[in-house]
This record gives structure tokens, sequence and C-alpha cells, in this order.
């Protein structure tokens, strides 16, 4: 009976699938067992956008199906679900490349991706699968939709409330409404007034009901509002700053993206910025993902300093980390989309500015933000002053500021900031030091060191560093001889006293822009009015189903300033409009983004058959709680999250971001989603470009006489992440066609670390094959098929090598060292060959040990050893520790340098001894005889060196 890993790989899978062998089980669910430790090991979701499954998806998904498999036989209630992630762009580009409905072609390709999983013999909850695409999933990522929509920050809880709380406290007489909207405690008893009632500050009951609205709608969570957005007309669709790529271009298609003003719906993440810092702290994820979250929520502390318009009324203010540098601003820039620049630029300037902000709206903000050894940008004509010295500083506008971080305007320092003073050395603007780094000393005369000039000076760099402030002084303050952070301190403190400035915190996180003119994603529960009222449909009506529609493209378009019009205009009347007590509404016809339903997936796993609330609160509770730990105390949430670093803010920032409201409104019970990160690397493969720069299939390529060639034309080799972008994948199908799933789940676990990427080798594979081979016919006689092992007592040096391989495999599995799992079975193995029949303890141990890596043999050796039940329940092997005490020690014995014995003796002989046995062996005799012994080395538990002539 040989190894027929094909019949065997097909009949444990039919077996798993027809007895659920790795359904999980939920809380009060018969046959639950409470008294197990619950792990939640989840792989990222997939995109079912092309036509199945790739090697990326066998590493990551293989990789999870281990650990889940290793936990389960270590005595856990193990989940390990799978789902696809079917909305979005990249499904529908599929579609609209293939002429083909995305609904079809998601269709089709979540069934080749299952077909392939399944073939892997990937070990998922099958009954938990999911689609974002599904109305029942759907209906509660638009129910979230609704809690943020009926939800508001706030700040003196520093986190999610239900809106109908403000409007209690408004309508209680607690808080004035400002002028500008903002609250302002009443002067009631128990409520510390605010400066008194500011004049024109109104009650609650004082305001109109559209007044009313509008205040609530701009506290809300989800709100509407008119923002400059990344506009793709080939794409048809706003995208977002992490959708395109550092070249400016649409991440999907490499199309142009522009700026343009578009009112969008909104979330109100940049409200959770410092939770998102804080609680980094909380999970177990790699630093450098931290690091990446740091750098785009991007937290800055410094002062919001005000800036008089000279002539006028209007105020610019600026925010700045650098306050101390105040006296050396010598200029202002504006970014050019400032709303002020059309205000403040003169007659003569206007041409040259308003072709400037033309310009600069075919840039994206990545582009504008990029290092470029000329600056460009354009004088307004119009002049601010400078609050602390009152001198007139030109204004400029330039794009290098973007109205997307701080306040779209800045004060120019260039002898203390290098892309000021690359501005100021190109447009021959005034450089005034403010800050050495050194202490300030008098000189012999008594003047003080330091230099002043309103002139160019000569200086090579801006000096960024902390110093000592000089000529830094007015007649209220000075902060000469002030190291920078008590000058920082000093002027924050006195521009706040003149009311012309103030201690602020910014962040480069912008709120997230969560519309989509597109076809292909979830609908908004929202109604809009013919007075432009916007109306949250009630959750009772929920889901609102995408139409079907046959002309579902996006209005592309070569116009980057023309009309915006989204696929859902060509729904049905029906569908469109809605009529109530007489009066019709329209849809919102935008769709929600990609990222929408990947952002709460894991918890619908948790019970995706729920059709009364997004998850079972016992469940979630189970499935999401930390080890025995308070909320506050442990970031809970999923146990070991798998995924690629390219989600490092995208997805992973906007689904912390949900669970926090939800987390906050008391829907779920853990402050994170994701307790443990792991980063999977990446599998590699030469990929192939042609003369025009296009990759071609690497499969087609051949090498004649030392040059590669695709059709008869030379091509050039580079070196990539395999994949459909680089035409150079390999599906697991061909490998599972000629090795079978145990070979390459094998081969990709033992190609290395599972966080390094890895070189795809195909010749390597033979290697792992012929383990499994060797393995079969070391327990099965292939010529009559009966197993060749025995029930005889195991010799204690193969039973000490068996613990110590169990003690390594473990230790390999909890650190996720899978490929030194596999090379300590692949050792114990080549122990057996020898062996005319292998101990049963031995045998059974083997196969559990490797069963989660190889599951489809190791179930068939399992059965075949008479065991009735599938191997998946089976309990992990436990190391006795005194059989990895060794009583004997091993010594290779070299003579004048080459090896040409082997001795054992006690573990605690000296080292006389040592030296007596190694002199004694008949195959040392036979070496050393003719010569003369001269030194005799010991290295203590490693060798015996004889030196002889």
């Amino acid at each position: 009976m040989k190894y027929d890993f094909r019949a065997i790989e097909q009949k444990w899978q039919t077996y798993w699938d027809e007895h659920r062998t790795f359904a999980a089980l939920n809380p009060g669910d018969e046959g639950f067992d409470p008294d197990k430790p619950k792990f939640y090991v989840l792989a990222m979701f997939p995109y079912p956008s092309g036509a199945g499954a790739h090697m990326g998806h066998a590493l990551n998904y293989s990789s999870t199906d281990i650990v889940a498999r290793y936990k389960r036989m270590a005595g856990h209630n193990v989940l390990h679900p799978i789902g696809f992630d079917a909305f979005g762009l990249p499904a529908e580009q599929y579609a609209v490349e293939c002429g083909i409905h995305p609904k079809i072609t998601t269709e089709q390709n979540i069934s080749n991706l299952t077909a392939h999983f399944r073939r892997l013999g990937l070990g998922f909850d099958w009954d938990r699968r999911l689609s974002t695409t599904d109305p029942d999933y759907y209906r509660w990522t638009q129910w979230i939709f609704l809690q943020l929509v009926h939800s508001w920050f706030d700040p003196a809880q520093g986190g999610a409330r239900p809106i109908d709380e403000l409007e209690q406290k408004l309508s209680s007489e607690q808080l004035y409404v400002g002028p500008d909207g903002e609250f302002v405690a009443a002067p009631a008893e128990g409520l510390d007034a605010i400066g008194g009632t500011p004049i024109g500050a109104l009650k609650w009951h004082e305001l109109s009901p559209d007044d009313q609205r509008r205040i609530l709608d701009s506290r809300r969570l989800a709100y509407i509002d008119e923002v400059e957005v990344n506009w793709c007309p080939a794409l048809g669709t706003v995208l977002a700053n992490e959708e395109i790529t550092n070249e400016g271009l649409s991440d999907s298609g490499n199309h142009p993206v522009f700026k343009r003003p578009l009112r969008q719906w909104m979330l109100r993440i940049t409200a959770f910025a410092e939770r998102l810092l804080e609680d980094l702290q909380l999970v177990d994820w790699p630093e450098p993902i931290k690091i990446m979250q740091r750098n785009w929520i991007g937290r800055s502390e410094g002062a919001t300093v005000d800036f008089a318009l000279a002539g006028g009324d209007d105020i610019i203010s600026v925010f700045t980390t650098r306050p101390d540098t105040l006296f050396g601003a010598t200029y202002m820039v504006l970014a050019p989309e400032h709303p002020l620049v059309d205000q403040v630029m003169t007659g003569e300037q206007r041409g040259a500015v308003t072709q400037y902000q033309l310009d600069s709206q075919r840039r994206s903000d990545i582009d504008r933000m990029a290092e470029a050894d000329t600056k460009t940008g354009v004088f307004t004509g119009a002049y601010a002053i400078n609050p602390v010295n009152d001198e007139s500083v030109p204004i400029w506008i330039a794009d290098y500021v973007l109205m997307g971080y701080g306040t779209g305007a800045i004060m120019a320092v260039p002898a203390h900031d290098q892309r000021d003073f690359e501005f100021a050395r190109q447009f021959e603007l005034p450089i005034r030091v403010v800050v050495q780094p050194m202490v300030v000393r008098p000189a012999a005369d008594g003047a003080p060191v330091g230099h002043h000039t309103d002139a160019p000076v000569s200086i090579e760099q801006a000096f960024t560093g902390e110093g000592t402030n000089l000529d830094s002084e007015n007649d209220e303050i000075s902060l000469n001889g002030l190291q920078t952070p008590q000058a920082k301190t000093a002027i924050t403190q006195w521009l706040q006293q003149k009311g012309i400035g103030r201690h602020n915190v910014q962040y480069k996180l912008r709120d997230w822009l969560f519309s989509r003119q597109r076809y292909w994603g979830e609908p908004f529960p929202i109604l809009h009015g013919p007075d432009g009222q916007v109306v949250a449909l009630d959750e009772s009506v929920l889901p609102v189903e995408l139409p079907q529609m046959e002309q579902f493209k996006p209005h592309a378009t070569d116009d980057p300033s023309g009309p915006v019009q989204t696929p859902l205009s060509r729904a049905s009347e029906s569908w469109i409009h809605v009529e109530n007590d007489g009066v019709t509404y329209t849809r919102e016809l935008n769709t929600m983004p990609q990222w929408a339903g990947s952002c709460w997936y894991y918890l619908r796993f948790i019970d995706p058959e729920n059709g009364e609330r997004f998850v079972g609160q016992d469940a979630e509770r189970y499935w999401m709680s930390g080890e025995e730990a308070e909320p506050q105390d442990s970031a809970g949430g999923v146990d070991l999250y798998v995924g690629g670093v390219e989600h490092a803010v995208l997805h992973l920032l906007y689904a912390r971001f949900w669970h926090k409201v939800l987390f906050d409104l008391g829907h779920v019970c853990s402050p994170e989603p994701f307790g443990r990160l792991y980063n999977q690397g990446y599998i590699q493969a030469y990929a192939y470009k042609d003369s025009r720069g296009l990759y071609v299939p690497a499969e087609e390529v051949e090498q004649k006489n030392g040059q590669f060639v695709h059709g008869g034309h030379p091509v050039t080799r580079e070196f990539g992440k395999m994949g459909k972008s680089l035409k150079n994948s390999v599906t697991p199908d061909e490998i599972c066609d000629q090795y079978g799933a145990d070979t390459l789940r094998l081969f990709l676990m033992y190609l290395g670390p599972l966080d390094q990427s890895k070189l795809w080798n195909p010749r390597d594979i033979v290697g792992v094959h012929r383990f499994l081979q060797r393995l079969w016919r070391n327990l099965v006689d292939e010529q009559i098929g009966r197993m060749l092992v025995s029930n005889e007592q195991t010799p204690l040096p193969l039973r000490r090598r068996l613990h110590a391989t169990i003690k390594r495999v473990t230790d390999g599995m909890e650190r996720l060292s899978i490929n030194t799992a596999i090379a300590a079975l692949i050792e114990l193995n080549n122990e057996l060959v020898s062996l005319e029949t292998v101990p049963r303890e031995v045998a059974q141990t083997t196969i559990q040990l490797l069963s989660p890596m190889a599951p489809h043999i190791c179930e068939q050796l399992w059965h075949m050893l008479g065991h009735e039940h599938t191997l998946a329940h089976e309990s992990w092997p436990q190391v006795d520790e005194a059989m990895l005490i060794e009583d004997q020690i091993e010594y290779p014995v070299q003579v004048a340098g080459r090896l040409r014995s082997r001795i054992v003796v006690p573990a605690d002989a000296d080292q006389s001894d040592i030296e007596s046995a190694a002199l004694a062996d008949p195959k040392v005799q036979s070496a050393i005889e003719g010569r003369t012994v001269q030194k005799v080395i010991v290295v203590d538990g490693r060798m015996v060196n004889i030196v002889a002539r």
C-alpha cells in the first residue's frame, strides 16, 4: 500500500466536512465545555477579486490552520473561521474588466477560493462562513453606521455617547450654545461657569428646530461635510489618502488623482486619536506596526498662534510645535486651497496666485510633501502682523503646506525649519536665527552672542534641534537665555494671557472620508428630504439592499472638475425615491467604502446566524474577553490575528476606531479588537518585464543563450512579491496535483521563519515530499499494507529522543516557529529508518506532533493504527521532563582532525574517564596505531579531539 496522497487527502477532506470536525461551539450550545480555555485565531479577510487562491493565500491560511489544530489538541476551545471581503474597488474592478456583473464574478471567485482552501485541508469552521456582500451581513454594517450617526464624542467621558444624552444635557439648560456652536457651561448650581455667559450664547429652547438639528448634526460621529477630496475621474470615485500611491496615482489601476471639494459622509475618527495612540500599549503587536500607526496619527504638541491680517480684520491662525521660535518668523505660507487666499491676494498677484492654485490641484498630497530641490510658491501681495514684535511678514502660498494638517497655514521660521529654509533661500526671504545649539553667554563687552539680520544670511542648513533662545524679546517678555522647553512654556503662557494664542495638540490624522461613488458597496441607510434634511432610517427596515442593476459601471470621465454622478443614480425610481407621510425622500446614492465590512467581521464570525443582534452578548464576551482580566487591564480581542504589513494603517486603524465606538456604547466587552497581531512574510519570486515596462507571465519566459526571452523578445528579470500584479504567481493547485496538500503546507512552513519573506524555489519541494514518503515507509509495509508498528517497550535512547522532539515541536508551535518544529520531526523520522518496527508510543506521538502541519497523512496513519475517531480532537503529547535529563552523553571522537568514532559515557564522567573511554574505543585504536598520542582534548559535552603523529 503506497502513499497515495490524492486518495488520502480527498478521503479526509470529505470526512472533515461530513463530520463538521472543526465546528466551534458557543456558550449555551450543546456539548460546549466551559472549563477549556478559548483561543480565537484569525487570518485577515481574503479579497475574492481574482480567479482563485495564490501562494500567498496558501502561506497565510495554512499558518493559522496549523496553530488552530495545535491549540485544539492542546485543550482549547478553538474558533478558526473564514469569510470574504467581497465589496469594494478590487472586486468591482475585476467585474468591470471581465464585463460581468460583480455579483456574478464575486460569487464565482468565492466559490473558487473556497474550493482551493478545502483542497489545502484548511480546518475552518465552514458553518460560520460569511461574505460582506450578504444582505444578512451588511444589514449589521448599516446598523453600526447608524450607531455612529446617533452618537457623539463626549470629551468629558473621553468616548462615544448617544446623541440623545447631549440633547438632554442641552435641553436641561446645563449648557449654553455659543454663537459659533460651542458649548458653554451654564452658571447653575453644581456647574462651573466658563467665563460667565458669553455674548450671543443661547439656551437650547431659544434655538430654532433647524439650528438645534444643525448643532446636533455637527457633533455626530458620522456627519456630512463639504471637504477637499481625492477625486479619481478614471475610476469615477473618491479615494482615501491611503488608497493613493506615492506617485499620486490610484492604488487600483494607477490612474491620476485630483483634488476637488465634494459633500461626503465623514466619520469622526480624529476624536479618538489620543485613545488610538494610548491603547497601543495594551496590544501585543510588532513594534514597526505600532510605529506606523503612531506616525499616521501624527500627534504634535505645541501652540496655536493668531496672526492679524495687516490692514484688515481677519485672523490667520497657525499651529506650531516650536512657539519658542516665534520671534524668528519672517514670512507666512498658506496652503493654496486655504479659504483666505482669495480674500488676501492683491490684484497685481491675482493671476499668478490663481494659476498656482490650479497647478497644485493636480498634485497629490504625497507628491506635494515629497522633497524637491526646487521649491515653488507665489507671493499673495498681502502681509500679516507677527504678534510678538508687530513686524509685517509677507504671506505666500506654497503647495508644501497642506490644508489637511493643522490650520492650513504656517509661520515660516527659515533658520529653524529645513523646508522653510530652502523656500527662503529660493525666494531670497529673510532668515533670522533665534535659537543656538549652545547656552548663550555674555561676550567680553557685555553684548549678547547671537546673530540677528533682516537680510538673507549665508548658513548651509536650518538648526532644528533644541537649544538656547536669543534675540527673542519684546517689552513684555524675554525668552533670551532660556532652554527650548522653558521657552516653549513661557511664550505659550504669554500668548494665552494676551488672548492671541493657546496651548494645543494637533494630529496628522484626518476624519475618515466614508463615501464612494461606486456601485459595489453597502448602501447607506440614509434618506435626503426636499429641504435638505438628512434622515437616518430606523433599524427595523434594515437592510437597505443594493438594487440589481445591469449598468453598474462608474461614471468615469476625463474631466477632473466635471459633475459627479454615481452608478446608483441609474437605479429604478422606486428604489431611489421613498415616500413617507406625503413627503418624497431620495436615498443616499453613494455607497460605503470597501473598508466598512472588514471593520467588524471578526465579531460576526462569533455569532453569524444571530438575527436579533450583530453578535450575541454571551458569545462575544466569551471569545473576545481577555484571559481572566478586566477590560481595562487587557486588550482582549482576537487571540492571534495574522496578516500582511500592508494593512498596518487602513484596516487596523479603522477596525480599532469602530471597535472603540462599540465598546463605549456597551456593545462589546474589549477595548481593542485584536490582542495579538502577527505579520507573516511574503512568498517572493522572479518577475519579468518587456521593453514597454509591462510584466509578462513568468511561466512563459524561457532562458536562451544566457538571456531571458518571452515570445522571442528579450525581457528583464526582477525579484518581487508573488502575485497577480507581477504575473509570477504559482497556484496551489499546481503543487497539490504533483505533490499533495500536505507537502505544500510543510514546504511553505519549512522555507523559513513565518514572519520573514521567502524565496520560491520549487526544486526544494521534492525534499519535503520525500520526508512524507519516508515517514510512510517507516510505518507501513507497502507490499502487504500492514503497519510496521510493535507493542514493544521503547528503548530508552529513542524515548529520550522522542521527548526531546515533543519539547522542540511544542516550543516551536508556541513561538510560531513552525519551521523549527518541522526540522525536529525530520530528525526524529531519520532515527526510525533503521528500525524494523517502530514502537507504538513513538509512532503515535510522531503522528500527533506532525498532524497540524500535514493533517491528511497523519489522519490516515492514525486510522491505520486502529483509532476510530479523528486525530484533530486527540490530546497533544506531553513531554516527560525526566526524559530530558541525560544520564549518558555521546561524544564524537576526532583523530588528527577526522571523525573516527563516537563513544557514550556517563553524564557525570570526569575528563580522565572520557579520555580513557576514547582511547579504548576499537575504531580509535585502529586510527592511532603506529602513531604517538601527543594530546587528548575534551570539549565538555561536545567532542573529544586526539592529536596524534
